[in-house]
């Protein structure tokens, strides 16, 4: 199947490289010339025959308004436009709408897997109608990791948007149960080897994760995560989780207390961010503070 991607940043340029070993035909483009295959977004659609699909992997907001903009000039009716970015849920409905008046669908894809994505697989969350959905399913069935498990058709537009929403929810106060943890085992006296209590907790517990060996990884670079300033950023997933809430009347006491945590490392030397920056780090190859000298 034939496919356009738009961002071939971390995530963009291995779903790129992951496509093409599964005999995907891609033609990217980046504003990076030295990573991308064509000059401009029109080269891009008229090296795709239709119905064409683009997939768009670039930052949420204006970056993908701007995209979906010069899409909708650029594509033809029966053609579909993807958006794998984290935009916010609500961005999706008026992006169909706006692709829909020129009868280009429009499909919402949660992507989780960061730089980990090319080897492991990525799990995908969709948004859209059926008809569209089907279509890609090629596409979904090369990204998604081997198995029965890590891609589901969440619903219609917006859907998948709103579903990564709340996995990145989750991870936010999954990072900061393990990183509280760390925290004060690394305070007393009595454990004087935090690392291989985390290392043994990897195997016969309830608390055993994927997260739990990152941050296993992260201790064996830096064993008391000294080389790290304690501050995490929180990309936007985590603010729109908490706004839903408040919007559904649904209580996040849990995933609230993460995002606030994170606020609160802009303000202090804060030891559970090096824990969460680390895991961040980990994951997705987020940037990292070092610590002041």
């Amino acid at each position: 199947m034939q496919l356009g991607l738009i961002g071939l940043g971390k995530m963009g340029g291995n779903m790129r490289e992951r496509l093409r070993r599964a005999g995907h035909t891609v033609v990217g483009y980046d504003r990076n010339p030295d990573v991308s295959d064509v000059k401009d977004l029109a080269e891009l659609v008229g090296k795709l025959e239709a119905p064409r699909t683009v997939w768009v992997m670039v930052p949420a907001g204006h970056a993908t308004q701007s995209v979906v903009d010069e899409l909708k000039d650029l594509l033809s009716a029966g053609d579909t436009v993807v958006d794998g970015g984290n935009s916010r849920w609500s961005d999706d409905e008026k992006h169909a709408a706006e692709l829909g008046v020129r009868e280009i669908g429009f499909v919402d894809a949660g992507v989780s897997g960061g730089v980990w994505g090319l080897e492991n697989g990525y799990a995908l969350m969709v948004g859209g109608s059926k008809e569209h959905v089907d279509r890609l399913r090629p596409i979904f069935d090369a990204l998604k990791p081997e198995g029965p498990y890590g891609y589901v058709h969440a619903g219609k537009v917006g859907a998948g948007h709103f579903s990564k929403m709340v996995h990145n929810g989750i991870e936010y106060a999954m990072m900061q149960a393990y990183a509280e943890g760390w925290e004060l085992l690394e305070k007393v006296k009595s454990v004087d080897n935090v690392r291989e209590v985390f290392r043994s907790w990897q195997e016969g517990t309830v608390i055993r994760s994927w997260l739990l060996d990152l941050a296993v990884n992260a201790l064996d670079d830096d064993a008391h995560l000294d080389g790290l300033r304690g501050y995490a950023e929180d990309s936007g997933e985590g603010r729109w989780t908490v706004e839903a809430a408040i919007d559904n009347a649904v209580p996040l006491p849990a995933i609230t207390a993460s995002l606030f945590a994170r606020f609160a490392s802009r303000q202090d030397d804060s030891p559970q961010m090096k824990m969460i920056a680390a895991l961040r780090n980990q994951f997705g190859g987020h940037a990292v503070e070092s610590a002041k000298k």
